[in-house]
Parts: C-alpha cells; sequence; structure tokens
C-alpha cells in the first residue's frame, strides 16, 4: 500500500502574550538606554524638559507605528512580518526587497554590529584585541544560532529570563535615582528654546527624536513570529502595545532618574567630555564600585537579550520568502524535530558572521537606516491600502482613532526620512541599493521557480 509523502512541519504555535512582548522588549531595551539619554539632551540643547519631551514623544510616534502593524498582524497573523504586509498591499517585489535587504544587511548586520559591540562593552574590564573580539562575537552568534535552532520554547524562554533579568537592575537605578536622588532638574524650556522661531524649535526636537527613535528600534520585529503565536489575532496586539508603552515608561524614567541623581553641571562637562553612559555615574553614586559592576552587568545582559531576539526574529524572513518560492526552498524547511525555520537560520548565522569579520561594519550597518525607515512609512500606509482593498476582511484589531492615528504616524515617519537624506544624503541613497538589487532577485526567483502571487507564509 503506498503511504501518503510526509506533511512539512508547521512552526509551533507556544508564544503568549508575555512572550511576545519579552521578545519585543528584549529587542527594544538594549545597551542604547545607557548612551542614547546623552544624545537626546545634547540635541535638546542641554534642556531637560525637551529631552524627556524628546523621549515621550519617540515612544508615542513608535506606539502609533505600532498600532498600525496590530491591525496588519491580527488581519493576516502570518509568519514574515513586514514581507507579508508590503506583499499583499502592494506588489510581491516591495515585499522582497525589504526581505532581501533584512537577510543581507537589516538583520543580519544588527545581529553582527550586536554582536561586536558585546565584547568591546568589556575591554575597560578585560582588555582584549580586536581579533579576539570578533572571535567572542562569531561564538556569541553560533550560540544563539544553536539555542533558537533547538525549538521557539527555548528560544522564547531564554528571551523571558533575560529580559526580567536585566529590567530588575534597571528598575532598581529608576527607584534610587528618583526616590533618593538630591536635584530638582529643571524642566522649564524658555532658556533652551529662547531667540528661536517656532520652526527652529520645531527642528531642535525634532532632531532629538530622531535620537530617541534609534533606541526604540526593533519594535517591527514581533509581527515576523506571529506565526508562532497563541491566538495571534488577541495576543499580537495586546504584546505590541505593552511592550512599546513599558519601554517609554522605563526609558522616561530612567533618564528622570539621571537628572534626579546628577548636577546639571556634571551632566553637561561628562557628555562634553564623550563620557556618555551616565546610568554608570548614577549607580557610582548610591553603590559605589559595585554600581560599576551591577550596571556593566545589565549592559551585558541587555546585549545578550537583544541578540537572541533578534536572531529569532529575523530569521524568519529568509523562510518566509522561500514559503513563496522567492528564495531557494531549502531555506523554508521546517526542522521536523523542533519545528524552526532551522536552514534559514544557518544562512543568516553564515551572513552574520561574514559581517563580523568585514572590516567596515559600522558603515555597512549605517546603510540600512534609511532604507529600513522607508519600509516602516510603507507598512503604514498598508494600512488605508488593505481597508481599501480587502474592506470585508476580518479584522479582530483596527486602529485606535483612524484615519488620524494612520496621519500621524506616516508624518512623523517623512520626518525621519527627509531628516536622514538632508543629514546624509549619500548613505541614504547608497543604503537603497541592496533593496534595489532586491528587485532584480525577485524577477530571478519568480522565473526560476514560477512562483504564483505571494500570500505569505502560512501558518
Amino acid at each position: 500500500m503506498k503511504t501518503e509523502p510526509k506533511q512539512e512541519s508547521e512552526l509551533k504555535q507556544s508564544i503568549g502574550v508575555f512572550g511576545g512582548s519579552s521578545i519585543l522588549i528584549g529587542i527594544m531595551v538594549g545597551s542604547g538606554i545607557f548612551y542614547i539619554g546623552s544624545y537626546v539632551l545634547e540635541r535638546s540643547n542641554m534642556s531637560m524638559g525637551l529631552a524627556l519631551l524628546a523621549w515621550l514623544i519617540g515612544g508615542l510616534v513608535t506606539l502609533l507605528g505600532s498600532l498600525c502593524f496590530a491591525e496588519l498582524g491580527a488581519m493576516n497573523p502570518s509568519t514574515g512580518g513586514i514581507y507579508v504586509y508590503l506583499s499583499e498591499a502592494f506588489h510581491p517585489v516591495v515585499g522582497y526587497m525589504f526581505s532581501f535587504q533584512s537577510m543581507l544587511l537589516g538583520g543580519s548586520g544588527s545581529i553582527a554590529a550586536l554582536a561586536v559591540a558585546l565584547p568591546m562593552a568589556l575591554k575597560s574590564f578585560f582588555p582584549m584585541s580586536g581579533g579576539v573580539v570578533k572571535i567572542i562575537a562569531i561564538a556569541l552568534i553560533v550560540i544563539f544560532t544553536l539555542v533558537n535552532y533547538f525549538g521557539v520554547d527555548i528560544g522564547s524562554k531564554v528571551q523571558d529570563f533575560f529580559t526580567v533579568v536585566k529590567v530588575l537592575p534597571l528598575i532598581l537605578i529608576i527607584f534610587l535615582g528618583l526616590f533618593l536622588g538630591d536635584y530638582t532638574p529643571h524642566l522649564g524650556v524658555a532658556q533652551a528654546t529662547a531667540g528661536l522661531n517656532i520652526f527652529e524649535v520645531i527642528r531642535m526636537i525634532s532632531f532629538a527624536v530622531i535620537a530617541s527613535l534609534w533606541a526604540y528600534e526593533g519594535w517591527t520585529n514581533l509581527n515576523t513570529v506571529a506565526g508562532e503565536m497563541k491566538e495571534p489575532q488577541k495576543n499580537l496586539p495586546k504584546a505590541l502595545i505593552l511592550s512599546v508603552g513599558f519601554t517609554t515608561i522605563v526609558y522616561v524614567l530612567f533618564n528622570l532618574a539621571i537628572y534626579r541623581s546628577l548636577s546639571p553641571e556634571f551632566i553637561t562637562t561628562s557628555i562634553q567630555n564623550g563620557e556618555l553612559y551616565l546610568g554608570t555615574n548614577v549607580a557610582e553614586t548610591f553603590m559605589g564600585s559595585f554600581g560599576n559592576i551591577l550596571v556593566a552587568a545589565t549592559m551585558v545582559l541587555a546585549m545578550l537579550s537583544s541578540l537572541n531576539g533578534m536572531v529569532l526574529a529575523f530569521s524568519r524572513y529568509a523562510y518566509a520568502a522561500a514559503k513563496d518560492g522567492l528564495l531557494w526552498k531549502t531555506f523554508g524547511h521546517i526542522h521536523d524535530k523542533y519545528r524552526t525555520p532551522d536552514h534559514s537560520l544557518w544562512l543568516q548565522m553564515v551572513i552574520s558572521i561574514i559581517l563580523v569579520m568585514t572590516r567596515d561594519l559600522d558603515q555597512l550597518t549605517s546603510l540600512v537606516v534609511f532604507a529600513g525607515a522607508i519600509f516602516n512609512l510603507l507598512s503604514i500606509i498598508a494600512v488605508p491600502v488593505m481597508r481599501h482593498k480587502k474592506p470585508d476582511a476580518p479584522r479582530p484589531y483596527k486602529v485606535w482613532g483612524y484615519p488620524f492615528t494612520v496621519i500621524l504616524a506616516i508624518a512623523a515617519f517623512l520626518v525621519i526620512l527627509f531628516s536622514n537624506l538632508l543629514d546624509d544624503p549619500i548613505t541614504s541613497i547608497l543604503g537603497l541599493i541592496v533593496p534595489l538589487l532586491g528587485a532584480v532577485a525577485y524577477w530571478y526567483f519568480k522565473n526560476k521557480y514560477q512562483a504564483p502571487p505571494t500570500k505569505g507564509a502560512q501558518k
């Protein structure tokens, strides 16, 4: 009797609201919280009031974007995230251009950069050569690839552990600064804005908000594992809103704790001298040398958490593309036992290691920033596009305050795009090269496999 061929294993749906929130918080709350605040304050003309406003606006912009993503994710809870949304709203080539740049630069480049940043953050404690830094970075990439290879349950639980452990010291620093700090921060804005017209004030605040947004980077990545969430129509919006809201509160209170703990003169002098890790000074003020160790340990945990979350989330782009016949079919393979996209994980690991070994890693990673903002903007525009194309499609979650929410989100990202284009036009233009190459690759694979129009990776 002829047996039926074995069906390919499906991705396991085992991530809940807390697991989804911890993945996103783990990616967003990284080492940036310890130094980005200095840039935000500097761009706010050293006004603590404007700096806190910039953090709030940055969180609001991120929340507006996440609300749009929540509607798209609940409507189509398929693994692949932005790739699926852009393919369905506009054209498969648009989704593939995003997926292609994420595979080569956006995702793998972020993993490589963070893997290198982790040992470099410890060089002051343990001196090491550049070669040793790269060896440790490669080892970290391999380790976390293996962790996520053996199952999304393990990867998600590791993420839960790192998220809880790294947030606790941050909460401790916030508590010490807010309740034991000796300084009352001046939150007025008159001095910082004296002699400026309204447009110059808006430009200054926008410049500070752009800096804060780097600390929120990664908020789009939960949607890439929507197909592995339990009841994604309900849990995805909840996880997005909870994680972005929690992160915003932590960022604002953390910076407020710094202003309560350190004198304005000390803060200004430190930033002018390039000493940006003001959180370290807060910890040292209240806990001495132990504070330094605590902050260093927190930074390591933050980066480990972010690295694990990135390895888990970014590998799904190659999987989704391969499932639609727009990449070699082997990368759509699911491990029979662990039910993870194993070949996609190996591809991501190899590319990340190659990037670690590239001397111009920082420049290479920065090239994707402009392209990433474009795809985020297109994903937000996809909300009204999909409402027009599929008005009767089930929408378990709808964007609050539509269409004003979407309009505000679009306006915010347009400001980001124009600011980057004006500040660094060459890098912005170069950042489009890889997505354009992705368009070429799309037509190649489409003709090679004669793929039908994409419907996104199936659950």
